[in-house]
């Protein structure tokens, strides 16, 4: 890795706008009415909706490190309408609940782009929409195939596009077609998170940071600190869960990587285009996923090393080398022009993945206990509908409110069986993503029309088929 790359420090975005203050850890035993553990998305928009909901209500968040240290301050930026586990829903729930969800999201995309203005949080927002590439008759394949399953979805505003439409917006080298949704936004991840930890605070949220919670369990949160006891806990700790008592198994923590260019001169976009901010994926099989920066930079992510033993999270976002030279080829590959352009900053985080690939969320009522997450990659959009969700069912079950339309989606209360026990979890994986990068090279290599076989081995071991 050229030693110009700044490797780790959380990530770009925490660079870009600076590390914050660290708020004051808890000092002792305390009581809440809603106790939130975790400081990322979901738990600073359940604290707002909650907030805003229930003036009266005293809500207490606990966070780790600081708010924004995971998945929530080192992600792509992509606000976009996918939900992980659509299709699965249709299939236990009927398609017009599926349908139902789906609209959810695309309603999501809208209503943090609108709350944001409302609270005054700038968070570099350009609403471009979200545009999807194929580079290889395979992935063509795929793509019109994933248009169709999208339009079946009731997405009647979403384009497919040829080659010389999809140059028109992004010129991506060998891009043979491209499907395009005007649900999503890129955002700075940072500014968004830091935003919104200021907004709730100023409802009358108290947040505690350098809190790491060690166990939950019924009406408690046990830091080292003290206790805080509350008839509600919601655990959103998404790609940390595996760190708290009894949760090892529960969701997988996923590794994904992201590098940042230098910023590029007007020559240089003049040949990429991107005039509309989409953001920008692909459909390989282990998939990218890209933003233009309000700076006028490209942030570009994918899995570099999966998974790591015994759901291990990382040191601070630091990446290995052969990770962010994997990444800049992608870029080149894409991108052919920027060969001379400078990786500034690499970095990585953990999403969390369910054994059956599926977002959830769930209040037990018998216990207070609540949890939401399992987001797969689209967390930044998900986790607002989450948030409404929690709020809604609390204030269900504690008589303040009724059963809505966000409680009658069918991903609440989902149940999902445990994550299989090491070393067989850390093989599966690693074997999963090993195959599904064989496939993309044979397609590469063989310019076939239909999808490598490999990958189909790949989706029935990670449990999606």
């Amino acid at each position: 890795m050229s030693s110009g790359v700044v490797n780790g420090g959380v990530s770009f975005w925490f660079a870009d706008d600076g590390l914050p203050a660290v708020r004051e850890p808890l000092t002792g035993d305390a009581t809440a009415d809603v106790v939130i553990v975790g400081g990322g998305y979901t738990g600073l928009w359940t604290a707002y909706y909650l907030k805003k909901a229930a003036p009266f209500l005293r809500v207490t968040v606990l966070e780790q490190r600081f708010c924004g240290y995971g998945a929530s301050g080192r992600n792509g930026g992509w606000l976009y309408n996918g939900i992980a586990g659509r299709d699965r829903y249709a299939k236990l729930h009927g398609r017009e609940a599926a349908v139902r969800l789906q609209q959810a999201m695309n309603d999501t995309v809208d209503e943090v782009v609108s709350v944001l203005a409302a609270e005054g949080v700038e968070a570099d927002v350009h609403k471009g929409g979200v545009l999807e590439v194929a580079t290889t008759p395979a992935q063509l394949a795929r793509l019109r195939a994933f248009h169709e399953h999208e339009l079946s979805y009731g997405e009647k505003d979403r384009e497919l596009y040829g080659a010389r439409e999809t140059a028109g917006r992004v010129r991506v080298a060998g891009a043979v077609g491209s499907s395009w949704t005007p649900h999503g936004a890129r955002v700075h991840p940072v500014k968004l998170v830091k935003g919104l930890a200021d907004v709730v605070e100023g409802l009358g949220v108290t947040i505690h940071e350098a809190t790491p919670v060690t166990e939950i369990r019924p009406k408690h949160a046990v830091t080292p600190y003290g206790t805080v006891r509350a008839p509600y806990v919601l655990r959103c700790t998404e790609g940390f869960t595996a760190s708290l008592k009894g949760q090892r198994r529960t969701w997988l923590p996923m590794n994904s990587s992201m590098v940042v260019t230098e910023p590029l001169t007007g020559e240089q976009w003049a040949a990429v285009g991107w005039e509309g901010r989409e953001t920008l994926g692909d459909m390989a099989h282990a998939y990218m996923y890209a933003q233009r920066t309000a700076d006028g930079r490209i942030a570009l992510g994918g899995r570099g090393v999966p998974y790591r033993f015994g759901s291990r999270t990382d040191n601070d976002g630091r990446t290995q080398a052969e990770t962010v030279e994997a990444l800049r080829e992608i870029l080149v590959r894409f991108f052919p022009s920027l060969a001379g352009v400078g990786v500034e900053h690499a970095w990585s985080g953990v999403l969390a993945v369910p054994r059956d690939w599926c977002a959830t969320v769930t209040l037990d009522r018998a216990t207070g206990l609540g949890w939401a997450g399992g987001y797969v990659g689209s967390g930044v959009a998900t986790t607002n509908l989450a948030a409404r969700t929690l709020r809604d069912l609390v204030r269900q079950d504690s008589g303040q409110g009724r059963q809505t339309e966000l409680t009658e989606l069918p991903w609440v209360g989902h149940k999902v069986r445990k994550w299989e026990p090491e070393p067989l979890r850390w093989l599966g994986v690693q074997g999963m993503y090993a195959t599904y990068r064989a496939a993309d090279r044979r397609e590469l290599r063989t310019h076939g029309v239909g999808s490598s076989r490999l990958a189909r081995v790949a989706d029935r071991v990670a449990g999606r088929g």
